[in-house]
């Protein structure tokens, strides 16, 4: 190799892998001083990406979490309010018990009075005053509580519902229903032998004619039994149309009776109207001149007509009937209160929940972000000795390069 004074090869050398290890130093003390394994784009630049929106799912999921609780502190708030008004109701119990008495006097019935529209009023107040974060609690309208990873999004609609006195049935008005009909019923007895041939009962507007002989049986005709028990299960099952059992036999045209229903026990067949409040005589008994007199027919009775009623309820203390009426509401609006009080812990219960899943799902996705991010601190500071040394031991060979250029001078003494 020729000796030359234009250029010092080793001293470029030892300047270019100088360069390349203060780079590394420089970039390991960036690692140290930050904790991160990437600092820019030229890193990583696939696992930036990843950690980027992994950190963008973690920020939605961390409100997500407030959100929840939020919402959770607002019912939470809701239920303390008509854990209150619970306590009211009790207090107004007892002044209704207390007033129903015979022995109170006017006077005592109307202080206990004054003291029940008070717990009226404040049942009210509470219901239009109570509010979260300067909202109101109890209202008709549905709170979505918005959760959300930052890609899918999920909505939980709550409605904590309106309280007030009217809401929760503590109101005076009318109390409306309906008496239920009643259903006629009737029975046909069959003694000996029974019914004869052609002898014919008719059941509403359905004539039903004994033959003698299953062969015999045509359209609208009921076979005669061996006994009055199996004449009285062949005209039941002729009446209801049902499946024909062993033995049985009636006419093959024969429809249901669209106006009574029939069961057999014995030798007695029980009609019942299909309509309640059908009364009358439903089932009528044809003499057809050979009558055995082995037959005999109550007639149906007993029908009653469904019944509109309508019976006033008081809201007041101030006679005794009054406040035995108004405990009727009070007890009901007890039952209401604890209804509404179970749909808000519903709720509580299932905000929790979903707060608990997006909880975890915060902390595995943190912990993939920071495999991705973190550095490693034991192998940056081998890193850091490694190259300290090489910087070191670099900037030593570039001041021998240096120096050993002047030896070319030994050559001009």
């Amino acid at each position: 190799m020729a000796i030359s004074i234009l250029n010092n090869i080793a001293s470029i050398a030892a300047q270019n892998q100088l360069t390349i290890t203060q780079a590394h130093l420089q970039n390991t003390l960036l690692q140290l001083s930050s904790g991160s394994r990437i600092n820019s784009g030229a890193d990583d630049a696939a696992g930036l990406a990843i950690a980027n929106g992994l950190e963008a799912n973690i920020a939605a999921l961390t409100q997500s979490v407030q959100n929840s609780s939020s919402s959770v502190g607002s019912l939470q708030v809701a239920d303390g309010s008509l854990a209150q008004v619970t306590q009211l109701l009790n207090r107004a119990t007892t002044l209704a018990t207390e007033s129903a008495n015979g022995t109170l006097s006017t006077a005592q019935r109307t202080a206990t009075q004054a003291e029940y529209a008070q717990i009226n009023a404040e049942i009210n107040s509470i219901g239009s005053s109570t509010n979260f974060n300067g909202t109101p609690v109890f209202t008709s309208n549905v709170t979505n509580v918005f959760l959300s990873d930052g890609v899918s999004n999920t909505t939980i609609a709550i409605t904590p519902g309106v309280l007030s006195t009217g809401s929760i049935g503590l109101v005076a008005g009318t109390v409306s229903g309906t008496t239920p009909a009643v259903q006629a019923q009737g029975q046909i007895s069959f003694t000996g032998t029974g019914p004869g041939a052609a002898e014919v009962i008719t059941v509403g507007t359905q004539a039903y004619t004994f033959a003698a002989g299953a062969a015999g049986v045509t359209a609208g005709q009921v076979q005669v039994g061996g006994t009055a028990s199996a004449s009285a299960v062949n005209l039941a099952e002729a009446i209801n149309k049902s499946a024909a059992g062993s033995g049985t036999a009636y006419g093959s045209a024969t429809v249901a009776n669209t106006t009574f229903t029939a069961t057999a026990l014995g030798g007695v067949v029980t009609l019942t109207a299909i309509l309640g409040g059908t009364a009358g005589n439903g089932a009528t008994l044809t003499d057809t001149g050979t009558l055995s007199g082995n037959t005999t027919l109550s007639p149906t009775a007993g029908g009653v007509a469904a019944t509109p009623f309508s019976n006033p309820v008081t809201n007041d203390l101030l006679t005794a009937a009054d406040a035995q009426g108004t405990l009727g509401l009070i007890n009901a609006a007890v039952a209401n209160v604890a209804s509404l009080r179970g749909a808000i812990g519903a709720n509580v219960n299932r905000l929790q929940a979903a707060s608990s899943v997006v909880t975890n799902q915060v902390q595995n996705l943190t912990s993939a972000e920071d495999g991705i991010l973190a550095a490693n601190i034991p192998g940056v500071v081998a890193d850091l000795s490694r190259y300290s040394i090489l910087n070191q031991s670099g900037i030593s060979a570039l001041a021998q390069a240096n120096s050993a250029q002047q030896t070319i001078l030994t050559l001009l003494r």
